[in-house]
């Protein structure tokens, strides 16, 4: 019987597929208009098939076993991945701007305004679709990794749109020093896409606690199951949380029915979080 394909893995595959077939046809169409908007998208899907391997590769290592090197697990791989994304985002925006500005000083007239505007509909028409499964994997996985090339695609998808309306209105009124404009506006959007991943995916690697809103389904499980506990601790690795606390039980009760109530917590908090590790330390009352 064939393995299962990891739904992560095939989703960061498509993207990977996707973000080549999108870099040949802008740099074909950016080749033949001359356009510097066209070859910064070109740049813009470079980067993204880069992230889209680094990706690929994060979210296979990420779901590998624990073992006597890691024994918390890989998922932290899968932020690392974010942060590498992110500073490769500011690389291509900062080339971007640079081409633009080149152009800006040397205005040259851009051809075959049709046939780019095309391509620019077509790439933000596959990536809309690419980073709709993106976003729905990542989703259900709770796999950063797979948000990040999710972000970039997304971007991808405004960017594209926007070279495609300066390339039309270039057509329009003859002004081609709308090109190089419109290229640092690409770039300006890459650099504010980059900033908000960078800040997703670097903060879990200095083990910051859960958002708000899961501690408080937490503390709604606490109270629902009228534990008393203190020095509640959480933090992420990528898709996985971890949390450990103390809870408090009367000194007279057996340590196997100790045992059974720290089990029905597990329980109830494996049914409210996926992909949690649970550490539980149980002690008398204090007087």
């Amino acid at each position: 019987m064939p393995a299962k394909i990891n739904p992560k893995t095939q989703v960061a595959r498509l993207s990977v597929f996707s973000n080549t077939f999108l870099i040949l046809l802008k740099v074909f169409a950016g080749v033949l208009s001359g356009s510097v908007s066209i070859i910064s998208e070109a740049i813009h899907s470079s980067m993204d098939l880069l992230a889209s391997i680094i990706a690929f590769f994060a979210v296979k290592i990420s779901d590998t076993p624990s073992d006597e090197k890691h024994n918390y697990g890989h998922g932290k791989i899968e932020n690392v991945s974010g942060v590498v994304e992110g500073l490769l985002i500011f690389v291509a925006a900062g080339w971007i701007i640079f081409e633009a500005i080149s152009k800006m000083v040397d205005i040259q007239p851009v051809e075959s305004l049709g046939i780019g505007s095309l391509v620019m509909l077509i790439s933000a028409g596959v990536n809309t679709v690419v980073s709709g499964k993106l976003y729905k994997t990542a989703k259900a996985t709770h796999s950063v990794a797979l948000e990040a090339d999710a972000l970039h695609l997304k971007t991808d998808v405004y960017t594209s749109l926007g070279v495609a309306t300066g390339l039309i209105l270039m057509w329009i009124t003859k002004l081609h020093w709308l090109d190089p404009i419109v290229a640092i506006l690409v770039a300006l959007l890459i650099i504010r896409e980059s900033f908000a991943l960078l800040k997703r995916a670097f903060f879990p690697l200095l083990d910051v606690a859960w958002d708000q809103e899961e501690l408080e389904k937490l503390k709604q499980i606490f109270i629902a199951m009228d534990v008393s506990y203190h020095d509640v601790k959480t933090r992420r690795a990528g898709n996985y949380r971890f949390i450990d606390f103390h809870i408090e039980m009367p000194p007279e009760v057996p340590f196997e029915q100790v045992h059974n109530f720290c089990n029905q917590i597990e329980t109830e908090i494996h049914r409210t979080f996926e992909n949690v590790q649970i550490t539980i330390h149980a002690e008398p009352f204090e007087n």
